[in-house]
């Protein structure tokens, strides 16, 4: 049986291959990697297939450029050895090394900003047989850190490692809850990053407010590329909001194009718009350069016989209304309210003088 293994806090990758030993789903082992003995858990089985497919995406380590993966010389993909399952004394040293690795985190930071390089310390991990300390951290640049690993081993007394990471494998280490209330997918099952551009956001119609479309590691979020192809596809025969369909009776303007309820808003030569299905418009478009007559769809609503009648009582409504009064009347009617006002004023006056002498 093929097993998938998730060990350390990138959440690197492993293969048990033809194991001998059946392991539970969830279940936490003890495993030798290339970085030496780590507890890992049971992920869940693989069919030759799905190793297959596996090995073609990881099995060559890579540097990545973006920074949008590790930058190691492990790669995220690996085979491992199982060695045990974990037992009460391998979960009770992995807990206290997780209580040591919170505490040299600010020790870590302060041994930095004696050194001033322009990195920030992300994370610290030990692995189980603490033959190594990794460290993690952010960079915009390439950083000589070789005073800075001498100080490290002479504080820690072991052998360092440090790994210059993105920012998106920052949120990935860290975790935390997403925009949408779930926990992060690149801490949760991703095992890759995927490249997402801007141009995905709009092919999906989307504002582009950055605290919209924005993860918690300041790029743009990675389910953005989730339903990406399928909106590529949608777009594939419809037009781009702008544009013109030209008929011998005139031009018809594309005003927006709504994917959620999969119609076309259009608008006439007359300047009437009404909304034509997603899978009628290669028809509609064929009809009217043509010189056909579209009729309307009656379930898509037909706006242009609501605006007509909505046309004709307003013209009725206004034939009906009385003449408008005119200049002198609307002059005489100013000066009448403005004799009014001051009226008021003086009866007022008056009564607070009197007020006042009373009071004397």
């Amino acid at each position: 049986m093929n097993y998938l293994i998730i060990f350390g806090k990138p959440r690197f990758l492993g293969l048990i291959y033809n194991c001998e030993e059946h392991l539970e789903k969830n279940v936490k082992i003890v495993i030798e990697s290339s970085r030496g003995l780590e507890l890992g858990y049971v992920a869940g089985t693989l069919s030759e297939e799905q190793v297959r497919k596996y090995k073609e995406k990881f099995e060559s380590p890579k540097e990545y450029d973006e920074g949008d993966n590790i930058r190691s010389a492990e790669p995220l993909w690996q085979c491992v050895n199982l060695l045990r399952l974990a037992d009460e004394e391998d979960l009770s040293e992995a807990e206290r090394q997780r209580g040591e690795e919170e505490e040299a985190l600010p020790l870590v930071r302060k041994i930095l900003k004696n050194h001033d390089l322009p990195m920030k310390i992300v994370d610290v991990e030990y692995v189980l047989d603490r033959k190594k300390l990794y460290f993690y951290f952010t960079s915009e640049q390439r950083v000589d850190f070789r005073c800075f690993v001498k100080d490290l081993a002479r504080e820690f007394k072991t052998r360092i490692e440090l790994r210059q990471i993105g920012a998106r494998d920052e949120a990935k280490i860290l975790g935390g809850l997403a925009p949408c209330g779930s926990p992060c997918c690149c801490s949760y099952w991703m095992s890759e990053f995927f490249p997402i551009c801007i141009r995905m956001v709009k092919e999906q119609n989307l504002a582009l407010n950055p605290s919209k479309i924005s993860g918690l590691c300041g790029r743009l979020m990675c389910c953005m590329s989730y339903e990406y192809d399928l909106y590529k596809q949608l777009w594939k025969d419809l037009p781009n909001p702008g544009t013109k369909i030209k008929t011998p009776s005139g031009n018809y303007h594309i005003s927006g194009v709504d994917l959620a309820s999969s119609t076309v808003r259009i608008r006439s030569p007359e300047g009437v718009e009404f909304l034509v299905p997603v899978g009628e418009f290669v028809l509609f478009r064929k009809t009217v350069e043509d010189g056909g007559k579209w009729s309307l769809h009656p379930k898509s609503g037909d706006i242009a016989e609501v605006a007509q009648s909505l046309s004709e009582t307003f013209t009725s409504s206004v034939e009906s209304s009385p003449s408008r009064p005119s200049n002198d009347d609307r002059r005489k009617r100013e000066e009448k309210n403005e004799n009014t006002r001051n009226g008021k004023g003086k009866t007022k006056q008056k009564t607070k003088s009197r007020k006042r002498k009373s009071k004397i």
